[in-house]
């Protein structure tokens, strides 16, 4: 049998830990909701009415995962590096064309997130009608705390808080989601083929704002766990 050979050493498998469990959970692909809390959406100046408007959503590559606890540099580009925490939804099954009754079965389980933003690069490419790689898809951005195993459990509410150096930013619960956990499944699996390691950062409420170097954040769900991230000086 022939052996692949590469010119360089291939990306690794990003992966996470899981509770209770000595494997890791391999990971697929990083999708994000926008705007899918109403506080949030007024707070960026674009309020959502759902009986009109779907979901949408951002991607970033698995390259930009980082683990809770870990120190990540301030990013180049940048004057304005916000925090967001999310709930994360891990998948643990295929899925395409699912229905909302049929969601909760493509559900491994459950991890706090921040999703970590050049909100000023963001915010010019919004005006300009670009994509926001370059506020989004930022190196070290999507930090993970470990998955909690809950196969097809529906979260429906929790309590949600995030801190900077002991300050509370963000405080809201899982009940205000504009789309909750099934209608997020089922719309995102219309134009997707879900896998088993694919994350889904469910949205932000509001309260986002920016950190500096220096600032540790510290972030909790209420039946998930806790999130930790200390932000180092730019390289």
């Amino acid at each position: 049998m022939t052996s692949t050979t590469y010119l360089w050493t291939p990306p690794p498998v990003y992966s996470l830990p899981v509770r209770g469990r000595s494997e890791r959970l391999p990971i697929q692909r990083l999708f994000f909701v926008g705007r899918n809390y109403h506080a949030h959406a007024v707070e960026m100046g674009r309020p959502v009415d759902k009986s009109v408007e779907v979901p949408f959503y951002f991607t970033k590559a698995p390259s930009t995962l980082v683990e809770s606890g870990a120190t990540v540099a301030y990013p180049p580009g940048t004057q304005d590096y916000h925090h967001e925490m999310e709930l994360v939804l891990a998948i643990g099954a295929p899925g395409f064309r699912v229905s909302e009754s049929e969601a909760a079965g493509l559900i491994y389980g459950y991890a706090c997130g921040l999703d970590m933003t050049r909100r000023d690069l963001q915010l010019v490419a919004r005006e300009k009608g670009r994509p926001w790689d370059l506020g989004k898809d930022v190196e070290q951005s999507s930090v993970v705390s470990e998955i909690v195993p809950m196969p097809q459990v529906v979260l429906q509410q929790g309590a949600l808080a995030m801190s900077v150096n002991g300050t509370v930013r963000q405080h809201s619960d899982l009940s205000k989601l504009i789309w909750n956990i099934p209608e997020l499944i089922a719309d995102l699996s219309k134009f997707y083929h879900l896998l088993p390691g694919d994350l889904i950062f469910t949205g932000t409420p509001e309260g986002v704002g920016p950190v500096q170097a220096g600032d540790r954040i510290d972030g909790q769900i209420e039946g998930v766990g806790s999130i930790a991230l200390h932000v180092g000086p730019a390289e």
